[in-house]
This record gives C-alpha cells, sequence and structure tokens, in this order.
C-alpha cells in the first residue's frame, strides 16, 4: 500500500524527531511544538493551503533556526509554487543545517538548474552525488550543468557515471551526445544520439540533433531526411527549419533553403542565424539570375541578423558584405 509525499513527510518526521530529542537533550515539549508545526503545514500543504503551511512553516524556523526539516519543506513547497528564489534559499538552509541530506541538494540543484545558475546547480548536484554515488538523476544534473558552464570534461565525466548507472535512458545517450558534439567528436556524438532514438523514435529535438551531426560531418541527405521528418513531427520548431535552411544550402537547392529560413523566422523572428542564412540564400539566388531585387533582399536579412545580435561571429565579414553589395 502506497502512501501520499506528505504521510511519507509525516512519518520521517514521526520517526527522526524522537531520535533528536535522544542526541541532542532538548525538551520534550520544545520539540513537540516543532513536530506539530511541521505536521501541521504538511497537512496544509496537503490540502493546496500552501500559504498557510508557508506562514506555520516561517513561523517555526524563526523560533528555531536549526529546524532543517521546516526549511526543507518550504524548499518543496515554493518550488511547487515556482517561487525558485525562496525555494533555492530555503533549500540552501536545510543543507548548511543539514549537509549530508541527499534530498536537499539534489533539489536545489534542480532549483539552480531551472534559474539558470549553472554553477551552483553543479556544485549541489555533486553534492547529492557524494552522498549517493549511484543515483542517475543525481549523476544526470552534474552532467546537464557542466554541460551549460561549459565545462565539458566535468560534463563527460558525470555522463559517463549516469550511462553506466542505466544505459537505457534516453535522456542519458541525449546528453552523452550533446557533450560529444560541443566537443566535436562527432562520430561519437551520432552514435549516443543513435541509441538515444532507438529509445524515443519520434522526440524532435534528439532527431534535430542528430542531423545536426550529420550537417557537421558532410552527409547531408542524412541531415535533409532528419531535418525533414522533425519538421513534420513538430511544425512550429524553429530549429528544425533553420538547419533545414542550412542543409539545402550545402545541398545547393536555394529556393528550398529560402523556403526554409523563412519558416523559422516566422516560428521566431529573433533568429539571427535565420536571417543570416536566408541573405545567403537570396544572394546566391540573386547572382545566378543577376537579380538586383534578390540582391536588396540579402542585405535586408543581414541587417537584421546584425541588428538582433551586433557580437554574432563573423560579424565584421557581414559588415563587409552589406557595405559590398549595398553599393
Amino acid at each position: 500500500m502506497s502512501c501520499s509525499n506528505g504521510m511519507k513527510h509525516i512519518i520521517y518526521v514521526t520517526i527522526l524527531i524522537p531520535l533528536f530529542v535522544a542526541a541532542c537533550g532538548r525538551k520534550t515539549a520544545y520539540l513537540q511544538e516543532r513536530i506539530k508545526e511541521y505536521v501541521d503545514a504538511v497537512q496544509y500543504r496537503e490540502t493546496n493551503e500552501n500559504q498557510k503551511a508557508i506562514q506555520t512553516l516561517n513561523t517555526a524556523v524563526q523560533k528555531d533556526a536549526e529546524f532543517a526539516l521546516g526549511y526543507s519543506l518550504l524548499g518543496d513547497i515554493y518550488q511547487d509554487l515556482q517561487d525558485y528564489p525562496n525555494s533555492s534559499t530555503s533549500y540552501e538552509k536545510a543543507t548548511q543545517i543539514n549537509p549530508w541530506s541527499f534530498y536537499d541538494h539534489l533539489n536545489l540543484g534542480n532549483v539552480y538548474y531551472v534559474m539558470e545558475r549553472y554553477p551552483q546547480a553543479a556544485d549541489a548536484y555533486v553534492k547529492a552525488v557524494d552522498i549517493k554515488p549511484d543515483h542517475l538523476d543525481a549523476n544526470m544534473g552534474a552532467a546537464k550543468s557542466y554541460y551549460k558552464i561549459p565545462d565539458y570534461n566535468n560534463a563527460w565525466v558525470y555522463g559517463r557515471r549516469a550511462e553506466k548507472i542505466d544505459p537505457n535512458v534516453s535522456e542519458v545517450q541525449k546528453v552523452l551526445g550533446d557533450i560529444y558534439e560541443a566537443q566535436k567528436d562527432y562520430e561519437q556524438a551520432i552514435a549516443s544520439y543513435k541509441r538515444s532514438l532507438e529509445m524515443d523514435s519520434d522526440n524532435p529535438e534528439i532527431i534535430i540533433a542528430l542531423g545536426v551531426a550529420y550537417l557537421k560531418t558532410g552527409r547531408h541527405e542524412n541531415a535533409k531526411e532528419l531535418l525533414t521528418r522533425a519538421s513534420e513531427i513538430k511544425p512550429d520548431s524553429n530549429k528544425a527549419y533553420q538547419h533545414l535552411g542550412y542543409c539545402y544550402l550545402q545541398l545547393e537547392e536555394v529556393d528550398k533553403s529560402i523556403e526554409s529560413y523563412t519558416n523559422a523566422i516566422q516560428i521566431n523572428d529573433t533568429d539571427w542565424e535565420a536571417y543570416r542564412g536566408l541573405g545567403v540564400a537570396y544572394m546566391l539566388k540573386s547572382l545566378s539570375s543577376r537579380n538586383q531585387q534578390l540582391k536588396q533582399l540579402a542585405v535586408e536579412q543581414w541587417r537584421a541578423s546584425l541588428e538582433i545580435n551586433p557580437e554574432q561571429p563573423r560579424g565584421d565579414r557581414l559588415r563587409r558584405l552589406i557595405a559590398k553589395y549595398s553599393k
């Protein structure tokens, strides 16, 4: 028979608090008050009275600044409410008081990751791994956080650890593929993406990632097949159309490239890479047809690209092209 998360919290605290009494020698009445406040907060949470739960727990931690379970539950509630700053602050306090709490380090990592505080997320996940070395989610969290920093060496270490724990998880293989791709080890990336697709065959993100890896190894027909499939599965995928645009350029199918880049921009009109690629496609068509109007369209796309991202790679080269063809 299973029990709810709230009941698990109650069972946990009723077992744990007597141990605190024996170990710390606190007054029984004082600890009974903390127990009651904690149980009340759990019950409020069970009935979606989250503000009452927060108020009760805040009162408890004000009375006892070392009440780790109170901070931990506050972290949970704030996380449920997507109040990530307060959630992270609560988990931080819980881990400071009880540095051996796997649960709090893991959740602190999760919250930091959502907040895009990737170095702090990596640190929290690593501490969770130190406590439970074979925990899949903790190792995956560390791998993904290091990838975002980016610290690809550590990302690979924790990604490989996750793979050893369970190689038959699509996300594990996808993350490893991303790491290999970032390290320009495209053959290993392709192998990992293929394994990921075997377990999640209709995931457009994996299909796109594999298609891009094929693009980077010059296998344009393979890339075209995969990216077309991704755009069919997810018609609102800007990335699928953007990479298709580049793929068609490489295959010298300029009209299809223009169509794909245009679709990418219609989905996301802040995609500077799509504007840049569309400018290239228009310019190629202009030069082959001697159409001055297309040349001006190319320049317009390049200007739009630079307006969105003035610091883009090879931006100076793009500015020279604009100056050259604007005359």
